[in-house]
């Protein structure tokens, strides 16, 4: 269930049997032809789909994170890594402050992964009962990944592996086929006008699109994945 679909006192009964809480977390940046909020869209649906049939509250998606290197893009936005450390730990804080004492935080942004150093530090300070966090990254997550394979092992940043119904725009046109992917290795050491140079369009390479019916089986692989973390991941259950 959503909070916004809720209000307060009927989050506090919930509270009464559960202390499950889910905080999707994203970025807005380019996606090439895609959404500038595919992060954002992709963290929230794939959190509220998984956490629905467990009746477990999830937060509205936190839509900034860190992306410096695409601030080139025009809409592309970043956070400071010292800005996004505290605004994720200020919730952390208000909602154990609540009495939620399994938060999963589910990211849709590879560039938010370093907030993991702060979750470990904060679940690390003595509270009582004990609060657990697990971040999962469902994009990349291990059954997700396996699913993205069958299709192409090429799955880089605006393209095909993102490209769903709802993360597309009306009046963009995708190009069909493929452009050479970018190494990692390469574009992790851009700056933010090298990177809009080497990826001019935003995509970093690889196939374009796939078929709806091809993506809804990775789709539904991430729901899955995602909804077995919520209910089975934590040590104290």
């Amino acid at each position: 269930m959503k909070i916004h679909d809720r209000n307060w006192m009927q989050i506090e009964k919930y509270l009464e049997h559960d202390d499950r809480i889910v905080l999707p977390v994203g970025s807005t940046e380019q996606h090439g032809y895609l959404s500038l909020g595919t992060d954002a869209i992709l963290a929230g649906r794939v959190a509220a789909e998984a956490a629905e049939p467990l009746g477990v509250p999830v937060l509205p998606t936190l839509p900034f994170g860190m992306a410096p290197y695409f601030t080139e893009y025009p809409g592309s936005m970043s956070l400071r890594m010292s800005t996004y450390i505290e605004v994720i730990r200020d919730l952390l804080d208000v909602i154990a402050g609540q009495g939620f004492r399994r938060i999963a935080i589910i990211n849709g942004h590879g560039g938010n992964a370093p907030v993991t150093g702060l979750i470990r530090e904060w679940t690390s300070q003595p509270r009582e009962p004990r609060v657990e966090v697990l971040f999962h990254s469902w994009y990349n997550a291990p059954k997700t990944a396996v699913a993205a394979s069958k299709f192409s092992d090429i799955q880089l940043h605006g393209a095909w592996v993102e490209n769903f119904a709802w993360t597309r725009v009306e009046g963009a046109e995708i190009p069909e086929g493929s452009i050479p992917p970018l190494p990692r290795e390469v574009t992790a050491g851009l700056s933010r006008t090298e990177m809009r140079q080497f990826a001019p369009d935003g995509s970093h390479g690889g196939d374009y699109g796939r078929s709806d019916a091809d993506m809804q089986q990775v789709w539904d692989a991430g729901v899955l994945e995602v909804r077995d973390l919520i209910e089975n991941g934590w040590i104290n259950r």
